[in-house]
Formats: C-alpha cells, sequence, structure tokens
C-alpha cells in the first residue's frame, strides 16, 4: 500500500465512524486465523493513552491493519522511537501518524504548571517545549500546546538517523501528524511540508 493510499484508507475509516457507518472490518475468526503467523499493518499510529482516543475505533480498523503505540501526550521517546523503527523497517508500514487529541489532560497539567515528583517529571520535559512554542498565541492554551506538540513530535521523527530519515527521504515512508476531536469524532490533518503530496481531504 502506498502512503498515499494509506492515508486515504484512515480518512474513509474516520468518515465511516463519523456518519456512524463503520464496518468493523477483520474482527472475524477467520481474520484470527489469517494473521496469527505474522502481521502487515499498513500504518503506524502514535497516540495518547487517553482511554476516549482509540485508532481502531476512530479509523474503523481491525485486527493487524494499524501498528499502535499509546503514551500519555503522545511523546517519542526512546522506546517509542525505536519500536516505529521496527514497524517502517521491518513490518513495512508506509504511514506514521502523531495523533494528538483536543481537551488532552497530560498538555493541560503542564500548561497549568503541574510539575509532579517521580517518572511524571519526564512527561512533563518532553511537553514542555511544545506550552513553551505555542505561549501567547490566540485561543485557546491547551489546544494550541497539544497541536504544537504534534508538530514537534512529527519532526522529531522526521529528523531521526538513520532508518526513518532514509525511509522518509526516499517516499517509502511519509509521517504525519493529525488532531482528533473527543467531541465530535473528526480527525484533522496537518498539512504536509509543501513539496510532499497529499490525498484530498476529508
Amino acid at each position: 500500500m502506498s502512503t498515499d493510499e494509506a492515508q486515504t484508507k484512515l480518512r474513509d475509516g474516520n468518515r465511516r465512524f463519523l456518519e456512524n457507518r463503520s464496518l468493523h472490518p477483520h474482527q472475524t475468526p477467520e481474520r484470527r486465523k489469517e494473521i496469527s503467523d505474522a502481521q502487515h499493518p499498513f500504518a503506524a499510529i502514535l497516540t495518547c493513552s487517553d482511554s476516549r482516543v482509540v485508532p481502531e475505533i476512530i479509523f474503523d480498523q481491525g485486527l493487524g491493519d494499524l501498528f499502535v503505540l499509546r503514551v500519555a501526550g503522545n511523546i517519542v521517546d526512546d522506546a517509542i522511537l525505536e519500536t516505529l523503527e521496527y514497524g517502517a523497517a521491518h513490518l513495512k508500514v508506509s504511514l506514521i501518524v502523531v495523533l494528538g487529541h483536543t481537551r488532552c489532560g497530560a498538555v493541560t497539567a503542564v500548561v497549568a504548571g503541574a510539575f509532579p515528583a517521580g517518572h511524571m517529571r519526564a512527561l512533563v520535559d518532553a511537553i514542555a517545549p511544545a506550552v513553551d512554542t505555542s505561549r501567547g498565541n490566540p485561543g485557546d492554551p491547551v489546544e494550541n500546546a497539544a497541536r504544537q506538540n504534534v508538530i514537534l513530535q512529527v519532526e522529531r521523527l522526521r529528523q531521526s538517523r538513520p532508518t526513518l530519515v532514509e525511509l522518509h527521504e526516499a517516499r517509502q515512508l511519509h509521517i504525519v501528524g493529525a488532531m482528533y476531536n473527543i467531541e465530535t469524532g473528526v480527525v484533522e490533518w496537518l498539512p504536509r511540508k509543501k513539496s510532499e503530496s497529499d490525498p484530498a481531504s476529508a
């Protein structure tokens, strides 16, 4: 599946979800048997661990379709990066989507200046650059920071050498950002660079 075909497949699935006509594909006993020996997902989704953000439902996909990574704030750390490299280099996914969402609790905490002790500090440090960059922009500070966080995580992945950079530059892989509205169900695709093609918007 080409990179544009993969993104179009996700767009179409989100449209079905919005119109309450989801197909719930690849969820049969036959599908479980079909993929029992190997997996061939067409896209990888890095998203938040928020229980309201479930890629297989949002994009109307099934078993073996999506390579999903979930972590609070949809941030990239070494473990996430290495897992995405595996998905791109070995599973041959043609599309990586960093999917942020509205009303993100992790982003809200950082915007509010909550600096908890323990391991949460690593999460705060990862999101803080997006909060700093978007501070003072018109609109809601949490939504601005959540969007900027997606942009920064996408750029980190696009600059990751050697694996992701090489695949991205060879156009065997696209790395894109999107925002999910937890109230409306709409996935908004953030613009790619001008040099890259983009399928028609939903």
